[in-house]
């Protein structure tokens, strides 16, 4: 067998990447997912808007890989501004728990100087098991 590409429905081409791979033995890595809508089409209102579209985007992709949030094992975050994140902390997990609800899984966050959308605030890759093909 052959990884799987993970494409939700409706989603516009992922050009030179897969939003997700679900691997034979049934780990999906989950590419990294920013700000921007099924059209690439950022919302707006900023950071926390971003990082909750990065999420619904994880999740739509586990989902369509025949999981669910609970399956994500492990979120490394990257993110453009430091001091924004510690300043909107609570908005972070309102924003985290609509998405995730109280799943926590293992989770890194790492500050970069910039990301390759100019637009893009914070960008969110994502492990899970979905469970043998």
């Amino acid at each position: 067998m052959t990884p799987k590409t993970i494409h939700p429905d409706g989603w516009a081409p992922a050009l030179g990447y897969a939003n997700g791979m679900l691997m034979t033995d049934g780990t999906l890595h989950v590419g990294g997912q920013i700000g921007w809508d099924r059209h690439k089409v950022f919302v707006a209102g900023g950071f926390v808007p971003q990082l909750e579209q990065a999420l619904a985007n994880i999740a739509e992709i586990v989902r369509t890989a025949g999981g669910d949030v609970t399956d994500v094992g492990r979120l490394t975050w990257f993110i453009k501004d430091k001091a924004e994140y510690l300043a909107k902390q609570r908005e972070v997990g309102q924003a985290y728990r609509r998405v995730f609800g109280k799943h926590f899984p293992a989770m890194s966050m790492v500050v970069v100087k910039d990301l390759i959308e100019d637009q893009a605030l914070v960008e969110i890759e994502a492990t899970a098991f979905i469970g043998r093909r």
